[in-house]
């Protein structure tokens, strides 16, 4: 009988068993997607910073109004990076024979445990790199338009090529 690690009880299945633990790689990460938001977001507290000069020569405060706007926009020209890498430092993954779990912990969202199940047919999509990232279900995301693809799985693993291959033993084993 295989006892249960301390914390996952009640999680776990009977007989179910943890092969791998990790964390993403928490580095900032700039991507070439973000451009678009850190440009608006300069020009938007560019504007915001020339509006609070220009309303400071009138006299009064009535000039900190452009704070909250310079703010924002200072927060759209760096925050993707440092947010997505913020996101990362408070997530946690495990693989167990059964089912990939994505642990997280973020203000105003609390604690958040998901589980995915992992038989043969999941669809693993493999990203190789020196921070690989493995992609084995998806969620839609509302936009303007209609909607957008949005994959989940573990992102930016040292270990990347090792853990693939768990998932695919895990494959070949429920086949």
């Amino acid at each position: 009988m295989t006892t249960t690690p301390a914390g996952w009880e009640g999680i776990l299945d009977e007989g179910e068993t943890i092969l791998w633990q990790g964390r993403p790689g928490t580095r900032v990460v700039w991507k070439l997607s973000h451009g678009f938001t850190m440009v608006f977001g300069l020009v938007f507290a560019g504007f915001a910073l020339f509006w609070m000069i220009m309303a400071s020569q009138a006299g009064g405060g009535f000039w900190m109004f452009g704070l909250i706007h310079f703010f924002v926009g200072l927060g759209l020209a760096v925050g993707p990076p440092y947010w997505s890498a913020w996101k990362r430092r408070h997530t946690w993954y495990t693989l167990t024979d059964r089912r990939a779990f994505i642990a997280s912990d973020l203000p105003l969202q609390g604690r958040k445990l998901k589980s995915y199940p992992i038989d043969d047919r999941t669809q693993l999509e493999y990203e190789a790199g020196d921070k690989a990232s493995i992609y084995f279900a998806h969620t839609y995301r509302r936009t303007k338009n209609g909607s957008t693809r949005v994959p989940i799985g573990f992102e930016r693993l040292t270990d990347g090529e090792d853990v693939y291959r768990m998932f695919r033993d895990l494959q070949r084993k429920a086949g």
